[in-house]
């Protein structure tokens, strides 16, 4: 389906969960790039969800989001459990404006929802030549390192910085792969790689569901561990958010909002003196793509690259949708 035509069918789908028309089509546009950049598990598997969460009030359609400014480069937003992408979209916009004011933009929101892809928040910001840290937390997936039963989410880490051109972006869960792609897999029949996960009764599983009932794995072992502790710290406790397994699964824990939170840090690189900052970068990128390739690689990607080029290969291109997604497309009005 032509892009354009998808988005309008998916923008009309929230407007129709009572939803205004702006927040609708940052909904939208939200879900139809995760698409174009091939990250399925945050495209439109996830619109359904959304939709049994607005009509079962545990995603407030017509929040009263409050921004709270706490100094000139600190504010506070409670999203009044508003739709992620709404809320972190307002955030990241605040944070963009404290860092062009002062040289730094900390903002924290909590009465969240899951809000996406973590790096199109970052590259608003790389994009008004900032650095940024993105953190969100999320419902149990990960086993903290020595437990046998999963209390961290797979917290998501992001990183952006501007280099004249691509924006550089790395977004990593703390999990070996993300929770989403064990979704497609279980909603699609499909095995997951197996050293990913684990079942119930602790043995490595490539069963999709039954991974989802059991935990899966950190990567780096201890390490993938503390990274996900430290994200559910700095996005749930600090912000005021739900956190240490209390935030709720979206697709399978209807008694309540999730209470997801988010913590975003905005730097402008020109705070310190004498710092061509962009300049430094592309001599960083142009050493390591200069260094000798190892065997089977043809190129050295620096992180946000891959998905750029994946993302500018698909822009005309006609977006596919799984027969099982556009039947519940279908039920929910957008397609006649």
């Amino acid at each position: 389906m032509k892009k354009n035509i998808l988005r309008s069918k998916v923008k009309q789908i929230f407007i129709k969960h009572q939803l205004s028309k702006k927040h609708s089509e940052i909904c939208a546009d939200y879900l139809i790039k995760a698409e174009l950049v091939e990250a399925r598990s945050h495209g439109l598997l996830r619109l359904k969800m959304y939709c049994d969460r607005i009509r079962k009030k545990l995603i407030n359609p017509k929040p009263k989001i409050r921004i709270k400014r706490i100094s000139s480069s600190i504010s506070h937003i409670n999203a009044d459990n508003s739709i992620g992408f709404v809320s972190a979209d307002i955030a990241i916009n605040q944070a963009i404006k404290n860092a062009k004011k002062t040289g730094i933009g900390l903002v924290a929101v909590n009465k969240s929802g899951h809000y996406g892809l973590s790096s199109f928040y970052a590259e608003q910001a790389v994009n008004k030549n900032l650095m940024v840290f993105c953190f969100t937390n999320a419902p149990p997936a990960l086993a903290p390192h020595g437990a046998k039963k999963s209390l961290f989410g797979t917290n998501p880490i992001c990183f952006g910085a501007p280099t004249g051109k691509i924006p550089f972006i790395f977004d990593a869960s703390a999990s070996i792969i993300n929770r989403g792609k064990i979704r497609i897999a279980d909603k699609l029949g499909l095995k997951i790689p197996e050293g990913v996960a684990l079942n119930k009764s602790g043995k490595v599983t490539t069963n999709a569901k039954q991974a989802l009932l059991g935990t899966q794995l950190p990567i780096a072992g201890y390490k993938g561990s503390g990274i996900a502790w430290m994200v559910d710290i700095l996005s749930g406790i600090l912000t005021g958010s739900s956190h240490s397994g209390k935030t709720r699964d979206p697709f399978e824990d209807f008694s309540g909002p999730q209470n997801v939170g988010h913590l975003f840090l905005t730097i402008n690189p020109k705070i310190f003196p004498k710092n061509n900052f962009i300049k430094e970068m592309k001599k960083s990128i142009k050493l390591v793509k200069k260094l000798p390739k190892a065997k089977g690689f043809s190129s050295i990607l620096f992180p946000g690259e891959r998905k750029n080029k994946i993302y500018k290969n698909n822009l005309n291109k006609d977006i596919s949708i799984p027969s099982k997604i556009l039947k519940e497309m279908k039920k929910l009005n957008a397609i006649k």
